[in-house]
């Protein structure tokens, strides 16, 4: 639902040729909210920049011609459950038998073996089985466990999957071979939880450092002072030098044990002021914090002007904006297409050119 296209529209803001086969019922986010005039931006913000055509695997005719569409691609991603491909034929050994060189990603929940692959996997079903949450959410009310509203998992993995494909290319420019990729979305999560990995193999006493929320005169701040050069300048700024000989927190170690004391002490200052004051008296001493921002903040934000990391799409119902891919290649053409398909835009178009190559006879 979400890592396969993300992948996918990542390779769309460098240029690739994507084509998004649909069944005729359309891709199940082409209903998710928000939805406006019948269109959602959810949908428009994973797939600007691609083709769709309209396949029904169900009919014979259509599944040759996806046949014939896959091996005439570079490189083919499916975010079907293990095994789906397979038994329509669209599996990794039966394409490459049409295409040698094929670069063939398959993304699921919990990879393509092990007593698990075959489980139904969305984004909080990963989070759960990864421990996820409970690292990073913990419980509520220290009774039930929290998880998170974000599609993590799903991000992440289409990050992956987009990255696995950068080496596969590169491979097959160099060898001439094509290559299976099996991403695990499970795999990613873990991936993620670097200090939570090595902790329970080497559990300690030591209590983990964490950035607390701190309250202003009007919302919240969140400051990690974590260098020593940090701590030094978050003393001038509070007025509190004699902190850096203070048995609590004269050194990272004594930090660490004392750290939410430290923080709370911290707040008696912040709650004095606004979050504004505050972030410019700290940045203007190099101390790393920031005000919590909401995600139209950010996006309209100064930061993300400046670097042109925001684009508009449009699909019949307007403009919309849509981040850009989390990197910047000065000198390449790239960014977020402003066209987002309609269902089966580009059918006869694709099917067309294939026909023409000789490669289907499929009509439509």
């Amino acid at each position: 639902m979400l890592s396969g296209p993300y992948c996918t529209r990542l390779l769309a803001d460098l240029g690739a040729e994507v084509i998004k086969v649909e069944p005729p019922e359309g891709d199940h986010n082409r209903g998710r909210r928000p939805v406006r005039q019948g269109h959602s931006s959810f949908f428009g913000h994973l797939n600007s920049g691609k083709k769709s055509i309209v396949l029904n695997l169900k009919k014979p005719e259509d599944l040759r011609a996806a046949r014939a569409l896959a091996s005439s691609c570079d490189v083919l991603v499916e975010n079907w459950r293990p095994g789906v491909a397979d038994r329509l034929g669209l599996g990794y050994d039966a394409l490459r038998q049409l295409r040698p060189d094929i670069i063939y990603c398959s993304i699921s929940g919990f990879g393509q073996k092990g007593p698990h692959a075959s489980r139904p996997a969305y984004a909080p079903i990963v989070h759960a089985a990864s421990g996820f949450d409970l690292a990073q959410m913990g419980y509520q009310n220290g009774e039930r466990p929290q998880n998170t509203a974000t599609f993590t998992a799903d991000v992440f993995g289409g990050m992956s999957a987009f990255a696995s494909i950068q080496a596969a290319l590169f491979r097959r420019e160099r060898t001439g071979q094509g290559q299976y990729l099996d991403v695990s979305l499970l795999d990613g999560m873990l991936n993620l939880l670097v200090g939570e990995c090595q902790e329970w193999q080497a559990p300690s006493n030591a209590t983990s450092r964490v950035y607390p929320p701190l309250a202003t005169a009007d919302g919240f701040l969140v400051i990690a002072p974590t260098s020593q050069k940090n701590f030094e300048a978050l003393t001038e700024v509070l007025g509190r030098a004699e902190w850096l000989g203070d048995s609590r927190f004269a050194s990272a170690p004594l930090r660490e044990r004392n750290w939410t004391e430290l923080m709370r002490l911290i707040e008696d200052w912040t709650c004095a002021r606004t979050s504004a004051d505050c972030e410019q008296q700290l940045m203007a001493r190099g101390v790393p914090c920031t005000r919590y921002l909401t995600v139209q903040q950010a996006m309209e934000g100064e930061q993300m002007v400046a670097r042109g990391s925001v684009a508009r799409v449009e699909d019949p119902s307007g403009s919309y904006l849509v981040p850009g891919a989390p990197f910047q290649m000065p000198g390449l053409a790239q960014g977020p297409w402003p066209e987002v398909p309609a269902l089966g835009e580009h059918t006869e178009e694709v099917l067309a050119a294939l026909a023409l190559e000789g490669r289907t006879s499929a009509g439509r």
